[in-house]
């Protein structure tokens, strides 16, 4: 159940006429009264009679009693109540109940505090919600003490939820983003939008913060995305805020729609945005490059390595660090979802974006990130920025399966995170991102994992022999689920690539099995591979080796039952 107020008004005739007319899209259907302040206010829309102009007289009277000088400007209260789609349907007295309680922890109107209280009246007009219109004018003239009145109709919400078996919604904690008014949906759909106008600039200016160095380089980059900015210059010239808009987002008066950036979200202020890189500067450029050159990472595969291993070392700081250390990787690593779905190959861009989006509201939370702790995640971000699209083949294609992968722990434990601290929101936030982030890891190691199947199948019969024992020898208490899974040939090729390249495959993989617990994997195969061509900074794409033909393999073979991490995560039921 979601209670919404909306911003007082002035006219209550012109509110009754929109909630008893058809609405902007015919989407208003038998609009009726289901309660009022004394259950005998006249209704429009059942009797015949009655009149828009009638009620709203009654609703106002209150005004009449008092000077004009002492009436409220805007003395229009309204408050809208949606219940989810997937909730039964309400009767007209069960709304009417929902009103009353409603109105009276507001502090509108409550019967049981014996005082006098304003004038309302609930309409319905849909299945699924209703609105309340209330006068800010008690009937004894004074006015009613609306402090908290959202926050109060939130907690109703919630209790109500309980009492009449509605989908239970998570508690929020007002560090949430504002999110789009119904004005603004109805306008995103009329425009063809998938997002609203305020929900594409929130994703635009967090992909322009991402691993940003300076206000200088913010800026550009929103510039670069094609937003209109408009910047608030105290008179000693040193900046004080911004605004963004969408070039093609107009109002009536065909003038752009600027959103200031706390608008978007609470840490996009441009003191929030400052703490970035208050605490330090990132690496502007590589060591080699050159003073006037673009600073950009050595390539696409480079970067997404980087990126694999900031994750992998963040998820141990998220399990056991301080809380305002992991506030701030958890922070981080919303940058990072966000680069990487800016620079991402088209079969996973959809996904990957998607996952930054939900996992947006995981990265707040009232634990204040102290800065600074977080620079490999942040210079990752930058590397992948500047390190351009990946072509979403070969050797980059390869590594993006594994910066997914690792990202997968690291977005996991944030979810682990905020659910111990009872962060509900963000913790389903995270949950969500990680839904989208295994659908993107699947599209991206088909091929790559597919290659080392086929090659691991394909090895001598001697080598496969010398692997085996090996496995059983490093990892005794794991060796026969492993062989039995498809994943085996996998990683077989791996530790052969592994001893080709010089290293002790069985230190290797015992140093990659003891960093984390397996057990909870279906697939240990599939974490193993990643985390030994990681660490043995081995070649994440083997296509070359394959025959032609043979490199893709379906990974219908994979896991199903564990969070901790995508070769281990549950597919979902068709």
């Amino acid at each position: 159940m979601i209670p919404r107020i909306q911003k007082r008004g002035q006219r209550t005739l012109g509110l009754l006429y929109y909630l008893y007319g058809p609405g902007k899209y015919e989407e208003h259907t038998d609009p009726h009264l289901v309660g009022s302040w004394d259950d005998n206010a006249p209704d429009p829309g059942r009797r015949e009679t009655a009149t828009l102009k009638q009620l709203q007289q009654l609703l106002d009277q209150p005004l009449e009693n008092i000077d004009a000088s002492e009436r409220p400007t805007k003395h229009v209260w309204h408050l809208s109540v949606r219940n989810a789609a997937e909730d039964r349907l309400l009767s007209d007295e069960e709304w009417g109940a929902i009103a009353r309680r409603m109105v009276a922890v507001a502090g509108i109107d409550d019967p049981e505090q014996g005082e006098a209280g304003c004038r309302w009246a609930a309409v319905r007009h849909a299945d699924d919600h209703i609105h309340i219109v209330a006068t800010l004018v008690r009937e004894d003239g004074y006015k009613p003490d609306l402090n908290n009145d959202a926050s109060r109709v939130q907690a109703a919400a919630r209790a109500l939820e309980v009492e009449l078996g509605l989908r239970r919604l998570n508690k929020g904690d007002g560090t949430a983003a504002q999110r789009p008014t119904s004005a603004e949906r109805h306008k995103a759909e009329r425009q063809g939008r998938d997002r609203t106008a305020r929900e594409e600039l929130r994703e635009t200016v967090r992909r322009a913060i991402a691993g940003a160095t300076s206000e200088a380089e913010f800026f550009d980059r929103l510039a670069s995305a094609g937003l209109l900015i408009r910047k608030r210059v105290a008179p000693s010239g040193d900046l004080l805020g911004y605004k963004v808009a969408l070039p093609d987002d107009r109002n009536a008066q065909d003038e752009p729609v600027f959103y200031p950036g706390a608008r978007l979200a609470p840490d996009l202020s441009l003191p929030r945005v400052r703490e970035r890189w208050a605490a330090g500067p990132l690496d502007p450029e590589p060591a080699n490059a050159e003073p006037s050159t673009r600073p950009v990472a050595s390539s696409p595969a480079s970067a997404r390595r980087q990126t694999a291993s900031a994750a992998w070392q963040a998820v141990l700081i998220v399990e056991s660090g301080d809380d305002r250390v992991v506030a701030a990787h958890i922070a981080a690593a919303g940058e990072v979802l966000d680069a990487l779905a800016k620079t991402s190959a088209a079969r996973t861009r959809s996904e990957l974006r998607e996952a930054a989006f939900m996992f947006e509201r995981a990265s707040r939370s009232h634990v204040r990130a102290e800065r600074g702790r977080d620079r490999a995640l942040r210079q990752a971000a930058r590397e992948l920025v500047h390190s351009g699209p990946a072509l979403g083949r070969g050797e980059d294609g390869a590594t993006t399966a594994m910066a997914i992968d690792m990202l997968f722990f690291l977005i996991t434990a944030a979810a682990h995170w905020h659910a111990r601290k009872n962060h509900a929101q963000q913790a389903a936030a995270a949950h969500q991102a990680a839904v989208h982030l295994r659908a993107a890891y699947e599209a991206a190691a088909t091929q790559p994992l597919g290659a080392l199947y086929q090659r691991g199948r394909h090895l001598a019969r001697t080598v496969q022999q010398r692997q085996t024992a090996l496995l059983r020898e490093a990892l005794p208490q794991l060796a026969e689920q492993i062989l039995a899974e498809p994943g085996w040939y996998a990683l077989a090729a791996t530790l052969s690539d592994a001893e080709a390249a010089g290293h002790d495959p069985a230190s290797l993989l015992a140093e990659a099995a003891g960093r984390r617990e397996l057990t909870s994997a279906d697939s240990v195969s599939d974490v193993l591979v990643w985390r030994l061509r990681r660490s043995a900074d081995l070649p994440a794409d083997t296509t070359d080796q394959v025959p032609a033909g043979r490199a893709e393999v379906t990974l219908t073979h994979r896991t199903k039952g564990s969070e901790r991490g995508l070769s281990g995560a549950p597919r979902r039921k068709k």
